[in-house]
């Protein structure tokens, strides 16, 4: 897939791991609307960029809002770059230390955010993709974010481990589902990343953290993974499949 040229929608867009991402994608040419809870937030990032990025405030799991994001993102050129990194972790065990068991709310309301708004994301704008002029046969990529918790959920990972473990999951028949229409579908599970969340962290947990990567030992860079979404959106042949990037890291049970 040709980036320059195309419009890219980059959902948590305003941070992190899809800041790296939406800052690749209009640094290649990319016309790149950044959706994003944090409205303040991305509308400084799109700024930054200048050109045509653009900033949505919405909910990914607001089928509404999501519809409107895609449409906004279809304007300036054909829409056929999708990044799911909006996500949210949580911490509980399946029973707590008192007995008490784990909040049913909060199980549902990640797999809402991290699962099912990666999904509604995923449908609405691969309804838009299939309208696309066709180049070389394809029409668009969408790219997901797991977790290395996905395949090593630590303890009291269990919410967060089964929303990043049904992404995977949803990897194959998804691509199986869009490839009559020329759309490719994989997933990036990333380990542990310098994001702002663990920026919060004082420096010599960071660097205990880093230290049970196999090599180079430490935390993975943002822009290392927005450099892996480039080469998957510029690669056709890779479709499917969800690729580690995690130093080897293997995480314990705690």
């Amino acid at each position: 897939m040709q980036i320059s040229g195309s419009s890219a929608l980059i959902t948590g867009g305003a941070s992190g791991l899809g800041e790296a991402c939406a800052r690749r994608l209009a640094a290649a040419g990319a016309a790149v609307t950044i959706l994003d809870r944090n409205a303040e937030r991305a509308e400084a990032v799109a700024k930054d960029l200048g050109g045509a990025a653009k900033a949505v405030s919405a909910d990914v799991t607001d089928p509404e809002q999501v519809a409107q994001a895609v449409a906004i993102a279809n304007e300036d050129a054909p829409l056929r770059i999708v990044g799911n990194c909006a996500g949210l972790g949580w911490a509980g065990r399946v029973i707590n230390r008192d007995g008490s068991p784990h909040d049913l709310e909060a199980f549902r309301f990640i797999i809402n955010i991290n699962l099912i708004g990666s999904f509604n994301v995923m449908r609405l704008a691969a309804s838009a993709m299939s309208g696309n002029q066709p180049i070389e046969g394809e029409r668009g990529v969408i790219v997901n974010t797991a977790s290395a918790a996905a395949f090593d959920g630590q303890i009291g990972q269990a919410a967060y481990s089964a929303s990043k473990g049904g992404i995977v999951g949803l990897t194959l028949p998804a691509a199986r589902d869009l490839s009559a229409v020329g759309i490719r579908v994989m997933t990036i599970a990333p380990g542990l990343m310098d994001t702002p969340l663990l920026g919060l962290l004082p420096e010599p947990q960071k660097e205990a953290l880093g230290s049970g990567v196999l090599f180079p030992k430490r935390l993975g860079q943002p822009d290392e993974f927005a450099q892996l979404f480039e080469q998957i959106v510029e690669n056709p042949y890779l479709n499917g499949e969800t690729i580690r990037l995690d130093g080897g890291l293997r995480m314990p049970p705690k």
